[in-house]
């Protein structure tokens, strides 16, 4: 008898074990997919590294464009390629009288489409959503776009991909 009790009692506690198992690994899961599922503008905004990228962006009323389905490419200045740019060059886009100036260089920024770090390296050349062209080229094992360096490739959202700039790259 007490054989068949110790086993009423262990298949329980098993059911338990097995049962919080499977939901570690949910959880886990489901991290891995929710991280995923952030767009381009709460990927900029949780990376703590384009607080100047996502200020522009507020200023020049696409954060609904760039929160929506795309695919969009996107060559995302830091901080730091904004603070390169001449003294109160930046507060002077984000004034309301320069909002076209700013859409235009944002726009200049992004691709439509979804462009990986792998097929980057084919092109020359990527129209942007603002019509004008980057110029794209291999210096070493460097990608350059325009005079910008890319320092980070291929970070996925849910609307399209991130590749991070060390510059703000200016239409002609």
């Amino acid at each position: 008898m007490k054989v068949k009790n110790h086993y009423k009692l262990r298949m329980p506690i098993l059911l338990l074990v097995g049962l919080l198992f499977s939901q570690i690994g949910c959880n886990e899961t489901n991290q891995r997919h929710s991280m995923l599922k952030k767009d381009i503008v709460d990927t900029a905004v949780g990376a703590g590294d384009f607080t100047t990228l996502v200020t522009a962006i507020k200023a020049a009323g696409l954060v609904d464009t760039l929160k929506g389905e795309g695919p969009f490419t996107v060559f995302a200045p830091t901080d730091q390629a904004f603070a390169k740019l001449p003294s109160g060059t930046v507060e002077n886009l984000l004034k309301p009288e320069n909002k076209q100036k700013l859409v235009s260089i944002l726009t200049y920024h992004v691709v439509p489409g979804k462009v990986m770090a792998a097929d980057v390296v084919k092109l020359s050349h990527a129209k942007t959503v603002n019509g004008q062209s980057l110029t794209i080229k291999l210096e070493g094992n460097m990608v350059m776009v325009d005079s910008a360096k890319v320092t980070k490739t291929d970070i996925e959202c849910s609307n399209g991909v991130i590749h991070v700039i060390d510059a703000v790259v200016l239409p002609n």
